[in-house]
């Protein structure tokens, strides 16, 4: 596709290329197409379109229809555009959609290591809370967690889930310098900053013997963590409690987490001068964090590219409406954390391990 095939006629149109102009106007298109697709993720995620479609394909939209209690003739549009966005395949001869085992991956199976399904939640979250964000713009004012739409919340839980399911307790908790050991002959615990608490509750079932302490300041995600922990039998060693980081009671913890939250934090010396007050002598505090690079042209990538737009519209508004605000964002980088951990008094720091998706970071006085 070309977008310059008739003569350009405007101010300075002696310095636009063409080539350059088709390439970044085919990337706009695609990425227009991928923007209002978020919102069909977050359908086909909520009613269970890609899940019946991957058990039960290949179907055409009477089918997928029936199997999900769904209308056909949306369901026919749904589909048609799920295949033109690569999402599902489409057979003409049949004129049934099907997945492939790697887009049923992504999109069908939330116990996978790769599922994205959750996407459609957290895209839809900023969309929602714009004119929160936008006004933040003029005024230089946060938006707290507190006044964020609910389908930020969720979504949050599920699309960090993923990682932490496969690849908290299997791999970063050993890369921890004894910590391990701890936990198996019974460990005290705090998960801060623990939202719906997944993290929480992932560690506690794998390790029966030691007790874990939830901690958020908000209200309505401490419920939500409650309530999960009473249903997965846990309530006798995992405790919710609504704190700060920074008011977050000591109980000579083995081991202190942050989960993808400090950088969210209007002050994350503060909240390690904190942690480092309630840990015991030997004790450790983990760091998960977004991989980042710590100069800005090292992100400009695929990865990069999400998370500052994350960053822009979550976690930026959300340290700014806390105080000090020191805004770290999500982009901000082992070398910016290490000084962090350093001011809050912690003399040793290294990266443990890393993913794609983030780095892990462990702190020790």
């Amino acid at each position: 596709m070309t977008f310059g095939q008739t003569r350009l006629r405007w101010r300075n149109s002696k310095d636009v290329n063409e080539e350059r102009l088709n390439s970044f106007m085919g990337k706009m298109i695609g990425d227009v197409g991928a923007a209002m697709n978020a919102s069909l993720m977050l359908l086909g995620d909520k009613l269970g379109l890609y899940r019946a479609l991957a058990q039960g394909g290949p179907m055409n939209a009477a089918a997928l229809a029936k199997a999900t209690g769904t209308a056909e003739r949306y369901i026919q549009e749904w589909l048609s555009a799920q295949a033109a966005s690569g999402y599902i395949e489409y057979d003409k001869p049949s004129g049934k959609f099907s997945m492939l085992p790697e887009q049923a991956l992504a999109l069908a199976d939330e116990d996978s290591p790769v599922f994205l399904g959750a996407v459609g939640s957290l895209v839809g979250a900023t969309f929602l809370d714009e004119p929160k964000i936008t006004d933040a713009f003029k005024t230089g004012k946060g938006v707290g967690w507190n006044r964020r739409s609910e389908c930020l919340f969720c979504g949050t839980a599920r699309f960090f889930r993923t990682s932490y399911k496969h690849y908290l307790v299997q791999e970063w908790l050993p890369t921890l310098e004894g910590v391990v050991d701890k936990l198996k002959k019974g460990a005290v615990v705090a998960d801060v900053g623990c939202g719906h608490g997944v993290s929480t509750r992932l560690m506690a079932e794998a390790f029966p013997k030691s007790t874990f302490y939830g901690f958020d300041y908000h209200d309505g995600s401490i419920e939500a963590a409650r309530k999960s922990a009473r249903e997965a039998g846990l309530s006798d060693r995992v405790h919710f409690e609504t704190h700060s980081a920074k008011t977050f009671p000591a109980k000579g913890y083995d081991l202190v987490c942050f989960f993808d939250c400090l950088h969210d934090m209007g002050d994350p010396v503060g909240a390690l001068k904190h942690t480092r007050s309630t840990l015991a002598d030997d004790g450790t505090c983990m760091l998960i964090e977004p991989f980042a690079n710590d100069r800005l042209e090292d992100n400009l990538n695929p990865i990069g590219r999400v998370y500052y737009a994350a960053s822009t519209m979550i976690c930026t508004p959300a340290s700014l409406d806390q105080e000090v605000g020191l805004a770290l964002g999500a982009q901000a980088g082992e070398a910016r954390l290490r000084e962090v951990a350093r001011q809050g008094g912690f003399s040793r720091f290294r990266r443990a391990a890393e993913t794609p998706f983030n780095l892990i970071l462990e702190a020790r006085p």
